[in-house]
């Protein structure tokens, strides 16, 4: 397994903080202050996998991984940012990033994504690599509904409006779902939504 993993972030704190997390866990960081100073590093050519802020001066994390698929397809890219939100979770894993990590996050979930990446495994769970059909029976119709908004990065307001329902009836079906998907957070059910095909398609559960 190629222990390489370039970090990417303008802010020197945090490229500090994560390398030395790296560093900790057996893995080799290879920091850079900015997109375009890692493009100088022939990127096309270069292995192990990419940690990338997203909001960054110059070029973004989410342009930076849209140039590499044109030219390194087979790099993993995990995207992290502070200003993360469900849209924009959707919009990078359609765009092909491995994984979506918002800030502030585990040390152990970006250890763990990372590996991941580096060993060529898919993120999420086994049962997740079922049909969407398989998956969405075990869920209720209201459970797909809400699945389905979060796949298509509405928010929770936005979910409860268009199913007449309060917001905080929205967020007890995403912890239902959480522990039925046996997800770990939002971004994983956008994930899973997303391979059910549930960010495109009218289909509902029929239990």
């Amino acid at each position: 397994m190629n222990k390489t993993v370039h970090v990417i972030d303008d802010d020197p704190a945090l490229l500090d903080s994560i390398s030395m997390l790296l560093e900790a866990s057996d893995l080799q960081p290879r920091p850079y202050r900015s997109a375009d100073e890692f493009l100088a590093q022939k990127p096309e050519t270069l292995q192990g996998c990419i940690v990338s802020d997203v909001c960054m001066p110059g070029m973004s994390g989410m342009d930076l991984m849209l140039r590499l698929g044109r030219t390194n397809r087979d790099i993993p890219v995990i995207l992290i940012t502070g200003h993360g939100d469900i849209r924009l979770a959707v919009e990078a894993m359609k765009a092909g990033a491995y994984d979506f990590i918002p800030k502030p996050f585990a040390p152990e979930a970006l250890i763990d994504a990372i590996l991941q990446a580096l060993r060529g495994n898919r993120r999420s769970a086994p049962e997740h690599d079922n049909a969407s059909s398989d998956i969405l029976q075990h869920l209720t119709r209201r459970e797909v509904d809400v699945l389905k908004g979060l796949a298509l990065g509405k928010q929770s307001k936005v979910i409860a409006h268009e199913l007449s329902i309060s917001s905080r009836t929205v967020e007890a079906y995403r912890s239902k779902l959480l522990i039925k998907l046996s997800a770990r957070s939002t971004t994983d059910l956008v994930r899973i939504a997303i391979k059910a095909g549930l960010d495109q398609d009218s289909q509902r559960a029929t239990v």
